[in-house]
């Protein structure tokens, strides 16, 4: 029936009312913290173009990591700046590297905090690129014996999911073998299925030392106008043996998280990432926006659109705003 039978002002008329209706929830459970993790000690090198993060050698991280865990928030996403680099990112698979440290730390303090390694080779090589390269180019099969070195050895480290974001072909499956022929074939994988080669990665790279050194990543990420791609992506990861997807960025990539959500109903996570982090924390150093109402639109959109869980360096405050009943 049309007005003036039906009002759909009447369910908007107080607080409680909308928020027992409420379609659409972002809880802490959602919440992912991205976190980098630094060789040395006492270092805590803020990065310029996120306020708010940091570089963090692992005794700082664990300082850090203690107030996250207060906070409520479930689950930590680790990236690793290692002592050194080479031609093919060796040091992402020693066992007294960043992450591989940070992992055990961790675990032994809260082995309930669920902690998630992103697996990749640009932050270890010495060209920034997420393969081995041969003559400018970006070899794929050579480097999926590498990428299974690097998550094995985040596994016996004692990480709870591991993450590949590569974007190789057949890298799920590669990775899946090497965990279950070596007893770990109760790890779950978290893939990155459709990453676009974005330019909302700007502060990541500033923060994860790792902007490619020649050329860019459009050889292997997905390209911005493809969604049927992503699709047979997704497809592809979950024959070989990934638990969960990703999709990343958020923001611009809704309808993909949406058609993701449709199509396969598996779980499914989004990266809210640096840039939309940093572009949000500009306007409001400017006072264009009111950052946390942003915040929160910005969150329940993504959540709306399908994923599961949330992807963002904004976990922290959302978990401060949620226990102060702050949040919508």
């Amino acid at each position: 029936m049309a007005y003036p039978v039906t009002r759909p002002r009447r369910m908007r008329g107080s607080e409680t009312l909308r928020k027992m209706f409420s379609e659409t929830r972002v809880r802490l459970d959602n919440l992912i913290y991205p976190m980098f993790v630094i060789h040395g000690r006492e270092t805590r090198n803020p990065v310029s173009s996120m306020p708010g993060v940091y570089q963090l050698s692992v005794d700082q991280l664990m300082v850090d990591a203690a107030e996250v865990v207060s906070l409520g928030i479930p689950s930590l996403l680790l990236f690793g700046i290692p002592a050194y680099k080479d031609s093919c990112g060796s040091s992402g698979w020693d066992q007294d590297g960043p992450v591989q440290t940070a992992v055990k730390a961790l675990k032994d303090r809260w082995p309930h905090l669920l902690v998630v390694t992103d697996v990749c080779l640009c932050e270890y090589t010495d060209h920034g690129h997420c393969g081995v390269i041969k003559d400018g180019q970006v070899l794929n099969d050579p480097t999926l014996e590498l990428l299974g070195r690097m998550s094995l050895s985040h596994a016996e480290a004692g990480a709870d999911i591991i993450a590949p974001s590569d974007m190789m072909d057949g890298r799920v499956g590669h990775i899946r073998k090497a965990l279950d022929d070596n007893g770990f074939e109760r790890m779950p994988i978290l893939a990155y299925s459709a990453k676009y080669a974005s330019g909302f990665y700007g502060p990541f790279r500033e923060a994860a030392e790792s902007a490619p050194q020649f050329g860019d990543r459009r050889s292997y990420q997905m390209s911005p106008t493809n969604s049927d791609e992503a699709i047979r992506e997704v497809a592809l990861d979950l024959e070989e043996g990934a638990d969960m997807v990703m999709v990343k960025p958020a923001l611009p990539y809704l309808d993909i998280i949406r058609r993701v959500k449709e199509i396969f109903g598996c779980p499914l996570a989004a990266y809210n990432v640096s840039g939309e982090y940093s572009m949000v924390k500009a306007a409001a150093e400017r006072g264009w926006i009111d950052e946390k109402r942003v915040v929160w639109e910005t969150l329940t959109s993504i959540k709306r659109a399908g994923a599961d869980a949330l992807i963002t360096y904004f976990a922290p405050e959302v978990a401060r705003w949620i226990r102060d009943g702050e949040w919508e």
